[in-house]
């Protein structure tokens, strides 16, 4: 099944840069901590390789979370491994959906660290019922939301928020396919601890395997 951008289509896949956020790579230093110093890193980035939008991160192993309270309430469980695909782009970047489907469910949760706004969407792929997540939106995103909301592929439907309403994080979405969404709504774990690795990357399929976007 065609698969079409996630964000503002205007960018060409060619214009993207993968980008390594794991606690293996030595150039980050204290990028990570804080949404400022993030965004400089990222920044970085795109103008050595002269590209416009930074992505990576699904099962990767990262310190990214170590300042939010929010995943490490049980210390002997740290929330270190992230599920999803980060793309990163400027606030406002519009956000698209790749492929059919409905609206399940939205949120905005504002706990530091957290999606802030966050919406999942309903889609029959080849037989299958898969979710997709999109987290860090604009609160902008939520307004005239309904339950079975119809969208149609590549459709805009949001726009990446800033850190102010985004969870505190540099602007991106964190873009999640899930198989079973186990009764949540508005919400599902997108980074977890290593000993609960294996079941989510079963129940996260990797999104660039999906999608297929050759990136």
């Amino acid at each position: 099944m065609k698969s079409h951008p996630i964000l503002d289509p205007r960018y060409d896949f060619s214009e993207y840069c993968r980008v390594d956020l794991s606690v293996t790579n030595p150039e980050l230093g204290d990028a990570l901590k804080d949404a400022q110093s993030c965004q400089s890193f990222l920044d970085g980035i795109l103008r050595r390789n002269q590209k416009e939008i930074a992505f990576g991160g699904y099962l990767e192993h990262r310190g990214l979370y170590d300042g939010f309270r929010h995943f490490n309430a049980n210390p002997s469980e740290k929330r270190e491994y992230h599920l999803g695909l980060d793309l990163w782009a400027p606030a406002g970047t519009s956000v698209h959906t790749p492929w059919a489907g409905r609206l399940h469910s939205w949120a905005n949760r504002e706990i530091p660290g957290d999606y802030g706004p966050v919406v999942i969407l309903e889609h029959e792929i080849q037989g299958e019922t898969l979710y997709s997540l999109f987290g860090h939106l604009s609160t902008a995103t939520l307004e005239g939301l309904y339950p079975g909301k119809v969208f149609l592929a590549g459709e805009r439907f949001g726009f990446l928020g800033n850190p102010h309403e985004n969870g505190g994080y540099a602007p991106h979405v964190h873009f999640q396919l899930i198989r079973e969404l186990e009764g949540s709504q508005g919400d599902y774990p997108g980074v977890c601890s290593l000993d609960h690795l294996e079941y989510y990357r079963e129940n996260c399929p990797n999104p660039l395997e999906v999608l297929g976007y050759g990136i």
